[in-house]
This record gives structure tokens, sequence and C-alpha cells, in this order.
């Protein structure tokens, strides 16, 4: 091994681990988050500006990215300790029901708000696309984040 090499990556004894179980210790749980995807989830929905956008509901496809706090136990395997994406998903089922919608930029901060009424959530990212907003685009839409305010 060269001296660069060696003076970047020394070969002793307090750069390795000292047992197996530090490979494996989770970090302090302040600075542990995990995150929550949902791709590409079609909702049809009553949304836009237009008069004839008010007659019929049209595809709406949705992307979360969540980023949620660290579990307390992450062997534990309890669902009860996670926010639920299956839950989320049928929240924006339900709010497609509630009616019209002009803007997807309204959409997408509804969204938001009601994925960060769960404390475990950190931040959302919520991407809106209407894929039949024009002819010449595989779809148009926008993309916010929020942050829960500490």
């Amino acid at each position: 091994m060269s001296e660069l090499a060696q003076d970047a990556y020394p070969l002793t004894n307090e750069s390795e681990p000292s047992s197996l179980h530090d490979i494996n210790k989770v970090p302090d749980q302040t600075d542990v988050v995990y995150r929550i995807a949902v791709r590409d989830l079609e909702v049809t929905w009553s949304i836009g500006v237009y008069d004839y956008e008010h007659q019929k509901r049209q595809p709406i496809l949705i992307n979360l990215d969540l980023e949620a706090r660290a579990l307390d136990d992450w062997d534990a395997d309890d669902y009860q300790a996670v926010p639920c994406y299956a839950r989320i998903v049928e929240r924006i089922g339900q709010m497609a029901a509630e009616g019209h919608v002009k803007l997807v930029e309204t959409l997408a901060n509804r969204i938001a708000e009601m994925c960060l009424e769960d404390d475990r959530i950190l931040s959302a990212k919520i991407r809106v696309e209407k894929p039949e907003a024009l002819k010449n685009a595989g779809s148009v839409g926008v993309e916010i984040t929020r942050t829960r305010i500490a």
C-alpha cells in the first residue's frame, strides 16, 4: 500500500469496529429519519379552472415522499408505531369525493397538510400531476414540500 493510501486509510485497529454489535448500532434517534413513498397513485378528481373540467372527473397522479421520525424500537415490527401509507391513500380518496378543486397547487397543499396531521411525519413532499391537461405533454403538475414547524 502506498504512503498516500496508508495516510488516507490507516491499517490500525482504531478505525475498525470493536465488535459486530457496533456495526449494527442504531444512531442517536434524534438524528434518524426514514422515508415513506407512494408512487404514481392514480385518483380520479374533479379538478381544474375551465368549465369543462367541472363536468368530468379526470385522472390525477399523486406522488408522496414523507419523512418520518425514527422508530423507538426498529426490531419491534409494530404496525401501530409507523404512519400507515394505506390510511393516507384512503384519506386522499375521501378528499377526492369532497368536491371540486381548481388548482393542483391547492390540492398538493391539502394533501401535505393531511399528511402532517400525523405527528410522526416531519415533512411531506407532494407531487400532483394532470396527465390529460396538455395533449403534447405526458403530464403537467406541481411539487411542494411542507415541513413541520418545530
